[in-house]
């Protein structure tokens, strides 16, 4: 009698909404604040400078859905955006799946409790086709302070105020056919905001006011491009030629690629992958400096280039070849300063890393493998043993390399000219977005939740807040 009046008054005093702790997170050693320098913010895609790396220390190795877990929040309806961090702020996207609506979610860093959950846009007319394959909420956005920039390709682009929500600006007159939705990242440099347009129809580049949205130029670039040539050159039949050109017309035209802007010589230029061909640009006024046709199917590129060693590294989509590129000449260079090619193991998706004098990569289908950056010569190639596929790039930071893979394991690795795995840390979930790091916490984004990866928390069962709409930490 007394454990049933005992329990009944802890139901009245519970607040609205939030049911009975079955379980909770627990913290196994002392309290302590995340603690994140302004210039390491997690703010973009691949982080503050692009390319992966973190100087984060003292990043858990070995973690699990119960083991060294801060928080874990469900996210509504699906989005494979990358988390951003400013502050105590992790920002992503999500948007139903019919693509009617999209949305931009702010979750507390400290706690995991959603802060903002913004409408951004009402789409009248989604693309439908191609749902296994990419979301309507692809696009890392990219934020800096009281300024998150979202974007959604062809629906529309965002200015928000990070601590009212406010919208401040949007564009929606930018219009593609993504035929596989959108995915191309943007970024900033100064006062401007980048944003790719490559689809099967049109493919352009614009430089925009980040302050006002307002378009500072727009570059067309399309290819001169024969697709039945191309599959020719292939192997493949006239028959196949003709009914690839039926069902995927201007297929070779599309791309999924994120830019990036590198110093070279004294003068900047905007590296930006399209289709077929990656392009190089005064970011300024758009003027192509130079550029270099991809080999073979050369579509669909869909990395973030990265500049070391005084080349630029990026992969060709489809083709699936590494290019590693000395930037100066002008026009096509393709024959000139392509300095090494790799195809062996080369992704379609994941951006490649560089640490030190070492390129890593993983395949598509979990094959790593190590590369010497300097001349491409292959170290390693491990298939990961967690196998699966590897739709995420991959993550450095102090000494170790992490792979996240849609079958919901993390394979840690040390960073070495020689394979050794550290860990495989298995998930009831999967993974495609690219992971995050907020001080010595590791941000990973599922299908379905928000983890906050960090030492000496235990998490045994789910305690699970109805209000908030997330699990908890007592």
């Amino acid at each position: 009698m007394l454990l049933a009046c005992v329990l009944l008054c802890a139901l009245l005093v519970l607040p609205p909404g939030v049911a009975l702790a079955k379980d909770a997170t627990t913290k196994t050693s002392g309290t302590k604040k995340v603690q994140v320098k302004e210039k390491d913010y997690w703010n973009q895609f691949r982080g503050p400078n692009g390319d992966g790396k973190s100087v984060a220390r003292n990043l858990p190795i070995e973690f699990s859905e119960t083991k060294n877990v801060r928080w874990k929040t469900p996210i509504h309806d699906e989005g494979w955006s990358s988390p951003v961090v400013w502050g105590n702020q992790i920002w992503l996207t999500t948007g139903r799946e019919d693509g009617s609506e999209l949305f931009a979610i702010c979750v507390d860093l400290e706690s995991g409790d959603i802060v903002h959950d913004i409408k951004v846009f009402d789409v009248a007319n989604p693309q439908k086709a191609y749902g296994g394959l990419n979301t309507h909420a692809t696009p890392t956005p990219i934020v800096e302070d009281e300024r998150i920039y979202v974007h959604f390709g062809t629906y529309g682009t965002a200015c928000l105020d990070t601590k009212t929500g406010k919208k401040i600006w949007g564009r929606r007159d930018f219009n593609c056919d993504h035929r596989v939705r959108p995915a191309s990242s943007p970024i900033i440099d100064g006062d401007s905001l980048f944003l790719h347009f490559d689809g099967v129809d049109v493919q352009f580049i614009a430089a925009l006011e980040k302050k006002t949205g307002r378009t500072l130029w727009q570059k067309n670039r399309e290819v001169d491009s024969d697709l039945g040539a191309v599959l020719k050159a292939e192997g493949l039949s006239d028959g196949e030629i003709e009914a690839t050109k039926e069902e995927k017309p201007g297929d070779n035209r599309k791309a999924y690629a994120t830019p990036t802007i590198i110093e070279f010589q004294g003068r900047q230029q905007l590296i930006s992958p399209a289709a077929e061909v990656t392009f190089s640009y005064d970011p300024t006024d758009g003027e192509e400096l130079w550029r270099v046709r991809h080999p073979g199917w050369g579509w669909n590129a869909a990395c973030r280039p990265i500049f070391e060693h005084g080349l630029v590294y990026f992969t060709t989509g489809f083709s699936k070849h590494l290019l590693a590129v000395r930037p100066s000449g002008t026009g096509d260079v393709t024959e000139t300063h392509v300095v090494w090619s790799a195809k062996r193991s080369a992704p379609s998706i994941p951006s490649p890393l560089i640490v030190g004098d070492l390129l890593y990569m993983v395949s598509d289908q979990g094959f790593a493998s190590c590369l010497e950056a300097g001349t491409g010569r292959e170290l390693w190639k491990e298939r990961l043993r967690a196998g699966g596929y590897h739709w995420a790039s991959p993550l450095y930071a102090d000494g170790k390399i992490y792979f996240c893979g849609k079958k919901g394991i993390v394979s840690v690795i040390a960073a070495e000219r020689k394979f050794r795995l550290l860990a495989e840390n298995r998930f009831e979930a999967s993974f495609i977005a690219s992971p995050a790091i907020a001080g010595d916490n590791i941000i990973l984004r599922s299908l379905t939740h928000l983890y906050c990866i960090a030492e000496d928390y235990e998490r045994t069962k789910v305690a699970y807040d109805q209000r908030a709409g997330r699990d908890y930490a007592e």
